[in-house]
């Protein structure tokens, strides 16, 4: 059988020059958000089965790269079903892992615990621009605390991350699923049926309004629903107006809290904002995670054409694991998508270090090797990068190649 070159489909070798944007990045992350109190944490790659099929990944649950038993465990010629045969799988995001890590470690944490994580995670998607099956994802989450500074906080954190990395008028999106289902309610529609409702909305960007009143009369909902449902969204406008006209309309379905909340988060990032961004409400925004229980947000950029992040709050899943419900809420930056359009623009590393490279020819006596070995030593001690490297015939693509790495001095030693 011969061996093959390329990666497995979905994954991806990385060269140099990405690595030093990844390196950079992950480093920026850190920085940022430590600065605003989050702690770093990790969970295992692979996590049980049952925590991963409880029904709250959406459809991440389809994307499972499963686990089979181990040793005697397995037992091939006894097994008759998957999960006689399957007791792990690869984790599809940090949340899941995150919720079994404090439900199992919170008497040993702070509250509120600001969490920080940066891990891979896997799903066995259909790989496309920026979408792998192997990916990083970077998420911060703030468990214990019930009020919207959780939701702020996590706003200005990341926005404060994307702004430092060159990122500008790109939009945070915010809505909240309690308004989904009011406004779900008030037309008339039954509870039974508003996650299906909720996908048909969630392609609105792609098939437009009369895309989705066709979608939703063909999947049988009564005319005069499907007509009060899309008119409020004629009506409502992309800001703190459209959530107070939400508070006034929705009176009586919407939790009288609700309308407050989402007004003071998105009046609070404006004001107290560091990078240059929008926060508007879009009533149109789901979210696929059926974990969601109120706010919900995303980042769009239009140079990507589509999300670069997202989340919301999920009050109810480490509840699952403890039985006592825990106040959460997280944010989750496509950490690949960020690299990718960081690389497209040919960023460059603000390393602040001078870098330096000397050229060795290859019959270089041996004092002179020393003398050169001990410069580099001092120049490094004083902050310098320095590159030492034999000399080659092609010496002037050598040098090109150098340049491109960023070294602005190129000593040739003879």
């Amino acid at each position: 059988m011969a061996l093959k070159k390329k990666p497995v489909t979905g994954m991806k070798d990385m060269l140099p020059e990405e690595m030093e944007i990844r390196d950079y990045c992950v480093g920026l992350i850190k920085e940022t958000y430590k600065s605003f109190g989050f702690c770093s944490i990790e969970t295992p790659c692979v996590e049980h089965i049952e925590n991963l099929s409880s029904k709250q990944g959406g459809d991440n649950e389809k994307l499972i790269f499963k686990i089979l038993k181990r040793g005697e465990k397995l037992k091939l010629d006894q097994d008759r079903e998957e999960a006689d045969v399957v007791d792990g799988g690869l984790r599809y995001d940090l949340t899941v892992p995150l919720s079994r890590y404090y439900s199992a470690n919170a008497n040993d944490l702070p509250s509120p615990f600001k969490a920080l994580q940066i891990g891979n995670v896997w799903r066995a998607d259909r790989p496309q621009r920026g979408r792998f099956r192997q990916f990083m994802q970077c998420d911060i989450d703030i468990l214990g605390e019930p009020s919207n500074l959780a939701e702020i906080e996590l706003i200005l954190a990341t926005t404060t991350l994307l702004g430092k990395l060159e990122f500008h008028d790109f939009t945070i999106r915010v809505n909240d699923r309690r308004f989904l289902k009011a406004m779900a309610a008030y037309s008339g529609f039954d509870e039974a049926d508003y996650d299906k409702i909720f996908i048909t909305l969630d392609k609105m960007d792609k098939i437009g309004l009369d895309g989705i009143r066709a979608e939703l009369e063909e999947n049988g909902y009564a005319k005069e629903s499907v007509d009060t449902y899309l008119q409020m969204f004629q009506e409502i406008t992309n800001d703190v107006e459209g959530v107070r006209w939400c508070g006034q309309k929705l009176e009586g379905y919407l939790p009288a809290d609700a309308a407050a909340s989402l007004e003071t988060i998105i009046s609070s990032v404006e004001r107290a904002k560091e990078a240059d961004f929008k926060i508007s409400f879009d009533p149109t925004l789901v979210r696929g995670m059926s974990y969601y229980t109120g706010t919900i947000f995303e980042i769009s950029m239009d140079e990507f054409g589509g999300s670069v992040g997202g989340g919301g709050r999920y009050d109810e899943m480490i509840g699952r694991f403890t039985g006592q419900a825990t106040p959460a809420v997280g944010f989750s930056i496509g950490f690949e998508r960020i690299v990718m359009l960081l690389l497209e623009r040919q960023y460059q590393v603000p390393t602040g270090k001078e870098k330096k490279a000397y050229l060795l020819d290859k019959n270089l006596p041996q004092e002179k090797l020393l003398e050169i070995l001990e410069r580099a030593r001092e120049e490094r001690g004083a902050g310098m990068q320095v590159m030492i490297m034999n000399m080659k015939k092609n010496k002037k693509f050598q040098k090109e190649q150098l340049a491109r790495q960023g070294y602005e001095e190129i000593v040739e030693i003879w």
